[in-house]
């Protein structure tokens, strides 16, 4: 699913008039008439991309209900608060336990947007970054048990020929596992190498 603003609320005339807002931001927006709907679609992490902006009362399973559910289900996805007024309380409460932010009503139209925008940004990045491990993860996984090993020696500053010594094999045999590494890893030099490496720990 590409990124969006998933936006649960009960109310159709709110759920209108801000998936109009965001249109015209040019910011795309799947609404929801409860929380119960939006689990009902909600499938793995994986599959969503985003931030949700969620009224804090519903009826049913509610907003406060809907966060711990998705607690649980390890939704990274930012999560930001539509509040009443009696609602702030609860709202820093929810703050306290990982909520992105909460705005509370009646909101200033250029402020949501902007929260909203922040939240999009912040979503972006956790996925790149998620991506760059996944990509890591499946270089690293290609590499044969004596390329780990020389890999491991590589990164221990140990020169071709003392590596080849430790693993009683021929020094030509070290710079063809050399080369498939950095291949591999995409890399060129011992120092992208640790740098790679040390990133991605």
């Amino acid at each position: 699913m590409s990124p969006c603003v998933h936006l649960i609320d009960d109310d159709e005339a709110i759920r209108d008039a801000l998936s109009w807002l965001f249109q015209s931001r040019q910011i795309v927006v799947q609404s929801y008439a409860s929380a119960e709907d939006f689990l009902a679609q909600f499938v793995t992490q994986q599959h969503f991309r985003g931030c949700l902006l969620v009224d804090i009362r519903m009826p049913g399973l509610g907003g406060l209900g809907l966060f711990d559910e998705l607690i649980n289900r390890r939704c990274p996805l930012p999560i930001l608060f539509l509040t009443g007024h009696g609602d702030v309380p609860m709202a820093v409460g929810a703050l306290k336990k990982g909520a992105w932010d909460f705005l509370e009503k009646p909101f200033n139209d250029n402020e949501l947007v902007d929260r909203v925008i922040a939240a999009l940004a912040h979503d972006a990045k956790r996925f790149a970054v998620a991506a760059s491990l996944d990509d890591f993860a499946m270089r690293k996984q290609s590499l044969t048990a004596r390329e780990l090993q020389v890999m491991e020696h590589i990164l221990a500053g140990m020169l071709n020929k003392l590596i080849a010594e430790e693993l009683q094999i021929s020094m030509r045999t070290v710079e063809v596992h050399r080369a498939k590494v950095f291949e591999k890893m995409g890399v060129k030099t011992a120092g992208e190498l640790a740098g790679v490496l040390s990133g991605n720990k």
